[in-house]
């Protein structure tokens, strides 16, 4: 899915825009034990609590392609005969009426729950029409092209307020009131089956996880028993590990800039571009990178060999997940120095009377510990 196609579904989901008619939802504690489950219309629903339960839907649609929200491929095998992938259809099929299903996955996601404290599973089951988009890329309201249906899951944390004082309006006075469950934004969930091309793909989901470190990988392997990439985090310390130790004496400071102010030129302009495809690099792109930069031929093939090892030869990463963007960060024992990309040329190494050194290009406008100091002239 690209991100106008993940947009279409989000914006759907809004009062006065979507299709649901049910939500069902299982209350879990600490030791996986169920406290409650329930299953509500959203029709009967107060409007208030009714926008609530969609925000949560809509942040499982939320967040960067190839990080927080993942293409999830179901080998062909899985799709004609396996358990996971019969679940996931049977859910979406009785639209959520049929309990033994449900009961079923909700049972398969507490076995794989490692969230601290209590969580609440949420599922919906919506249906869109999908207008055609003709030629000339404008959407004909009017011409529904087909109904794509589908269903949500949100895995949100559930956490325990401490008790405050309220002021109550009535009795003119602060009174404490008693701690309250609330339910966190989502830390995982997905949706089934995919809208690719703007059409039903029931050979693939698109997989939500807050965190970028990890993928709670129990529940991908016992929900949908297919591999996923490195997690985002994983993906930049490999790649940062890999130039260090394939480059070896090759590996500078001028490399490292070179690098990440090529990759982040290339996400400027993607997004300037307005392209709705995820942008991503092949490993003979960022080969290119170290020619360009520099590198010679043996270190580039050990890097080669390295990539194949890490991420596999056809791997296409997203270079958002391999460098920062945001700042350059210089560390080194019981120092860091971290500067903006654009200013990253105003930091060098240097031998000065044979020691290693970092140096920093600066100007008028030192301080140190908010006092302004003077720096003398070389001459003096």
């Amino acid at each position: 899915m690209n991100e106008k196609e993940i947009a279409e579904l989000r914006r759907r989901l809004r009062p006065d825009r979507h299709n649901i008619t049910r939500i069902r939802g299982c209350y879990v504690n600490e030791r996986r034990e169920i406290i409650a489950q329930f299953d509500e219309s959203m029709g009967l629903m107060p409007v208030e609590d009714a926008e609530k339960y969609l925000a949560l839907f809509r942040r499982v649609l939320t967040g960067a392609i190839g990080r927080n929200l993942i293409d999830v491929t179901f080998r062909t095998q899985q799709v004609v005969d396996s358990d996971e992938h019969r679940l996931l259809m049977g859910l979406r099929d009785t639209a959520l009426e049929d309990d033994n299903t449900v009961h079923a996955f909700f049972s398969r996601v507490i076995s794989t729950l490692d969230l601290e404290g209590n969580s609440l599973i949420l599922l919906t089951y919506n249906t869109y029409d999908v207008p055609y988009r003709g030629g000339d890329g404008e959407i004909q309201q009017d011409n529904a092209s087909e109904q794509f249906r589908y269903v949500l899951c949100a895995v949100c944390p559930v956490k325990e307020t401490k008790p405050t004082l309220n002021y109550l309006s009535r009795e003119s006075r602060f009174h404490i009131a008693a701690a309250n469950q609330v339910v966190g934004a989502p830390e995982l969930g997905f949706l089934f089956p995919a809208f690719d091309d703007r059409a039903t793909n029931i050979y693939n989901a698109l997989y939500y996880t807050h965190d970028l470190t990890g993928h709670h990988q129990d529940f991908v392997d016992l929900i949908f028993h297919t591999a996923l990439p490195k997690p985002a985090m994983v993906q930049r310390e490999t790649f940062q590990t890999m130039l260090g130790e394939t480059l070896e004496e090759e590996c500078g400071l001028p490399l490292v800039q070179a690098v990440q102010d090529h990759l982040s030129t290339m996400i400027d302009n993607h997004k300037e571009s307005r392209e709705p495809e995820p942008l991503t690099i092949s490993k003979r792109g960022l080969e290119a990178v170290l020619t360009a930069s520099g590198v010679s031929q043996k270190r580039i093939a050990a890097f080669d060999a390295r990539f194949n090892v890490e991420f596999g030869e056809d791997a296409q990463l997203s270079p958002q997940n391999l460098v920062d963007t945001k700042r350059l960060e210089v560390k080194a024992p019981d120092i860091v120095i971290q500067v903006s990309p654009e200013h990253s040329n105003l930091i060098q190494t240097r031998i000065v009377d044979g020691a290693k050194c970092i140096v920093i290009r600066v100007s008028d406008g030192v301080e140190v510990n908010g006092v302004p100091i003077c720096i003398p002239e070389e001459n003096a």
